[in-house]
């Protein structure tokens, strides 16, 4: 997984030539929308797998301290091989984690390390895929409905609040075409990433169209990507 500054830069602020533009774009919007619901002065977030930290300002602006974790020590705190955070109990007010899901082994270790470092009244904010392609950073394990994910979610002790689906099913299979076709044409000596770009303007605007005349309906349950805004419940379900 790349942690770079131009990463960061392309995941907060994609721009039409980058293959997907249209779900990195409307996942930035989504999570602007919920964070003034839990982002307040002085609260602490910490990012359960950061990568670049592409959402760190969007938190940061609204006074809260944001604390990156990651496997590779580039975070402010680690996670050791297991999966289990570096920090005390009870020491954030909100965790967030952004398409990282999709990639945990043991999801019962991922969501007791999320509850356990959440204070009281504690929110968590994570974002994975619906459907996507393969993509192992190192390891790729889950896609998900919506119903699906609300479930899984809630077998491991939480109450889903919010979920956003970000990007409908005609438009992600036009992206799924065009991230296979600029593939290639990297391949081509000289010209073929000039050629990719142009692609992408027209496919991510075919994407655009796609996704206004998608209903709501036919999205909401068939999603890339769904967004998620959930809180501590008292026991897990059985």
């Amino acid at each position: 997984m790349m942690h770079t500054t131009a990463d960061r830069l392309r995941r907060l602020n994609p721009r039409l030539f980058d293959t997907d533009w249209l779900v990195l774009r409307d996942l930035r919007r989504a999570i602007a929308s919920l964070a003034p619901d839990v982002a307040r002065q002085g609260a602490v977030a910490l990012d359960y797998g950061c990568g670049s930290r592409p959402y760190e300002a969007i938190f940061t602006s609204a006074g809260v301290r944001y604390l990156g974790a990651d496997l590779d020590g580039h975070g402010d705190l680690a996670i050791d091989a297991a999966g289990r955070l570096q920090a005390a109990d009870a020491s954030a007010d909100l965790v967030l984690s952004f398409q990282v899901l999709e990639h945990v082994r043991d999801l019962g270790t991922y969501f007791g390390e999320a509850k356990r470092v959440l204070r009281p009244n504690g929110w968590l904010m994570l974002s994975t895929h619906g459907t996507w392609l393969f993509h192992p950073h190192p390891e790729d394990h889950r896609r998900w409905t919506r119903p699906g994910l609300i479930a899984e979610i809630a077998g491991h002790g939480f109450e889903v609040v919010e979920c956003i689906a970000v990007v409908g099913p005609l438009a992600w299979t036009t992206i799924m075409r065009l991230t296979c076709a600029c593939y290639a044409l990297r391949k081509i000596p000289l010209i073929g990433r000039a050629i990719g770009s142009l692609l992408s303007i027209v496919m991510n605007t075919r994407a655009w169209i796609e996704d206004v005349i998608t209903p709501e309906w036919v999205r909401n349950d068939n999603a890339c990507v769904y967004l998620v805004l959930a809180r501590p419940t008292s026991e897990v379900c059985a």
